[in-house]
């Protein structure tokens, strides 16, 4: 009797618990107005069929809130986040994400205080909303129609069923420098392309000729490209396509710039990859980084090693020598089957010619750095001017590769047998000598004993000021959060001024930093949400924000150390001009302007930079550009035209890229005077006369040209920053300019507003 009662009780008790999971699923299938889950609730949204979920996840100590597998059939540890608000957001431990009254979805976060991500749906007419079994997250109105929905806005993953446009973007998140310059779109050919950047495209799908209106991910694991008419032009298989017994699958980018297909095994109990864009990792490009060239070890896995390091340098990063930071000279070392390319900037001088000449070249060239020589037929010879170098190695290859090194410093030489006998005929005994010596080795040990404790005594300091600032907490974009005594006791009572409302200043860990006073009153949750974005935005040539003052009425940036200071000043200075080659400034115009497309296209929302000059151009101890206070109208202005913004960002590019071919430090004159002596044919009287060295007659009519047409009057006829890096990189053609250019001083009203705005923040 005893057994059957336990038994009743447990039937009851499971009854009960199934009845309260089918409950919440149902209660969750639905999400009603006000419906909130929360980082300190640890609750979640979830689809009816509780294959997926929707929820807060942890993130080095910070969170974000995504979709996630949930089938009970996975492991927790390896239910796959597979799309996340705001893509690469993360907020802290108190955060909350809530369908408000007016039906819009937003994520608020507790460190800054303020709303870091919307779904912007409070005017349209939302009633719920719904995680739906294939793990699309939809909002809708109350004819139950989708008006915003979680498929339309990817991050890194697609799901079954789901589609993917020209309009849609895939990019990993930002877990490494590299991984967040990868990105799959669909090209005007309507073919999938894995792309570096802009302008590197590494992998392609599909036939050029047939256009794809959209791809798809089917249930049994094919990956299609569709036209207009529904029909599928091109496809790919996974491994397992079409078995029964999966259930699940997703695609994904991951964050070594891969495109892969993955299904889950429950006989393994894990995902694998049953299909990748790129067979050969080696082939993706930079998949290395700044970290050396992608060989195979013996066991088959793709490694990254650093043949190039110069001796005695130890380096998290695989940068290769130039004559220009050789002391005692460099030499060409040889490496057979391995091929190099330059990834900062990611574009090679190419000469038909044969590897004598090429090696030739390159020992001539001070700038050179290394150049790799093939030939398929017809010679290359592949020229790099950069120390920011990647590529592979394999047998296969039949490649060659020249690769700058510097040359060894002189060797000591050996003692001389005279020296030896003078040795031998000293050894007699010295007791004055002795005395000397013994009274040597004390004082020499009582200077150690002084210099020890003066030591730990600074290392104590030091090790107490440095826990003080480790223990500010960081916001969303990992900026340090501080005081203004803080601030003060870096900068030395703002003892060293570098700029305008700029000091120098030194972090406890050695680590010198620009500090940049707003000296302006800003609303401190606006401003704290100014810089958690600014601080989430990385790119090779931004300057990285890396902290930041909102105590009291101060605000202060805090920003990396840039060494030459900025462009305006290089400009200015007679010795720093002379540093400032053709080629050099180029390459400065070509960096600043990929800077302001990635604003404009590559981050998560759209950025205007707002305030684009030469004195916001920053150049570091390699002359690399940094663009300083970018994004600072952006997220403090009330302004919301994209178009105008964007407009307003050409037009100054257009003006600093004049100044910094003439050298002029009045840009509006400039550039009446020079459109006038382009048009006269005169264009060499343009370039800054104080220019060492050959100027390249092609380059100069390009940069005029397209500065030309950055500086029409009238906005709509200017050209996209994509477009100006093309032609910049010679990848595209610039036609003549209008003849009716009007001088720089014409502006729109919304320009002017524009302009006044960031003169004064």
């Amino acid at each position: 009797m005893l057994r059957q009662e336990k038994l009743i009780f447990s039937t009851a008790v499971q009854l009960c618990i199934s009845l309260t999971l089918l409950l919440n699923f149902v209660v969750s299938s639905e999400i009603r107005l006000g419906s909130k889950i929360s980082v300190e609730d640890n609750n979640f949204w979830v689809s009816s069929n509780g294959d997926f979920a929707i929820g807060f996840f942890s993130y080095f100590n910070l969170y974000k809130v995504g979709i996630h597998f949930n089938s009970s059939s996975i492991p927790i540890d390896k239910q796959t986040v597979v799309w996340v608000a705001g893509a690469d957001l993360k907020v802290g431990n108190k955060s909350y994400f809530q369908l408000d009254e007016s039906g819009e979805l937003f994520l608020f976060d507790s460190d800054t205080g303020i709303t870091a991500w919307t779904s912007k749906t409070s005017n349209a007419s939302v009633v719920s909303a719904l995680l739906r079994d294939d793990g699309n997250f939809v909002l809708l109105n109350k004819q139950k129609s989708t008006v915003w929905q979680s498929f339309d806005n990817p991050s890194d993953t697609l799901l079954p069923g789901q589609n993917f446009s020209a309009s849609h973007l895939l990019r990993p998140p930002s877990n490494s420098p590299v991984s967040s310059y990868y990105s799959l779109y669909m090209g005007d050919s309507g073919q999938l392309q894995l792309r570096w950047e802009t302008s590197i495209i590494y992998w392609t799908s599909g036939n050029p000729s047939q256009s794809a209106h959209r791809a798809i991910l089917s249930a049994d694991g094919t990956l299609q490209l569709i036209d207009q008419t529904s029909k599928s032009i091109w496809s790919i298989f996974g491994d397992d396509h079409n078995d029964s017994n999966i259930h699940f699958r997703f695609l994904r980018l991951d964050a070594d710039g891969n495109l892969r297909l993955y299904s889950w095994q429950n006989a393994s109990s894990s995902w694998r990859s049953v299909w990748q864009a790129v067979n050969n990792q080696c082939d993706v490009f930079a998949t290395c980084g700044v970290h050396g060239i992608c060989v195979f070890n013996e066991s088959g896995l793709p490694v990254c090693k650093c043949p190039y390091m110069p001796a005695g340098e130890f380096n998290s990063k695989c940068l290769a020598s130039s004559d220009e930071n050789c002391d005692s000279g460099s030499s060409l070392i040889l490496y057979e089957h391995t091929f190099l390319y330059g990834i900062y900037p990611p574009n090679d001088t190419i000469v038909h010619t044969n590897l004598q000449e090429c090696k030739t070249l390159c020992e001539k060239d001070p700038r050179c750095t290394a150049v790799t020589f093939i030939n398929n037929g017809t010679p290359q010879c592949r020229i790099k001017n950069t120390r920011y170098m990647s590529g592979k190695s394999d047998p296969s290859l039949g490649s060659i590769s020249l690769i700058k090194t510097c040359s060894d410093p002189v060797a000591v030489l050996p003692q001389s047998p005279e020296s030896k006998l003078i040795q031998k005929s000293s050894r007699k005994i010295c007791i004055p000598c002795l005395i000397g010596v013994a009274a040597g080795t004390f004082g020499i040990i009582l200077v150690i004993q002084l210099c020890a404790g003066f030591y730990f005594l600074r290392r104590r300091k030091y090790i107490r000021k440095k826990t003080d600032f480790s223990n500010v907490d960081p916001n969303t974009g990992g900026c340090i959060m501080l005081s203004y005594a803080e601030i003060t006791e870096l900068t030395e009572n703002f003892k060293h001024k570098i700029g305008p409302k700029v000091f120098k200043g030194v972090l406890p860990d050695k680590r010198p930093v620009a500090i940049k006073d707003l000296a302006t009153s800003i609303e401190e949750r606006k401003f704290r949400s100014a810089v958690s974005k600014i601080g989430s935005i990385f790119h090779k040539n931004l300057l990285k924000l890396d902290g930041y003052c909102c105590d009291s009425s101060n605000r202060l940036l805090v920003y990396e150390f840039a060494k030459n200071g900025s462009l305006g000043d290089c400009l200015e200075d007679p010795k720093m001009c002379k540093r400032l080659t053709w080629r050099r400034r180029i390459s400065i115009c070509l960096a600043v302007a990929r800077a302001i497309y990635y604003l404009h296209t590559g981050c998560r929302v759209y950025v205007s930079h707002g305030n684009l000059k030469c004195e916001n151009v920053l150049l570091d101890d390699n002359f690399e550009v940094k663009v300083s206070e970018f994004g600072l109208q952006t997220f403090l202005s009330e302004e919301s035209d994209t178009e105008q913004t964007a407009e307003a960002d050409v037009r100054d590019f257009g003006k600093m890229l004049v100044k910094i071919m003439s050298g002029s430090q009045n840009a509006d004159d400039a550039c009446e005077w020079a459109y006038e002596k382009w048009l006269a044919d005169q264009s060499y009287e343009i370039v800054d006369s104080r220019l060492e060295g050959s100027v390249s007659s092609d380059e100069l009519q390009r940069a005029l040209r397209i500065a030309f047409w950055c500086l029409q009057a009238d906005a709509r006829m200017r050209p996209s920053m994509g477009e100006v890096v093309k032609v910049l990189e010679g990848t595209l053609s610039v036609d003549i300019p209008p003849p009716l250019f009007s001088h720089c001083h014409s502006r729109t009203s919304s320009e002017e507003k524009l302009e006044s705005n960031a003169e004064s923040g």
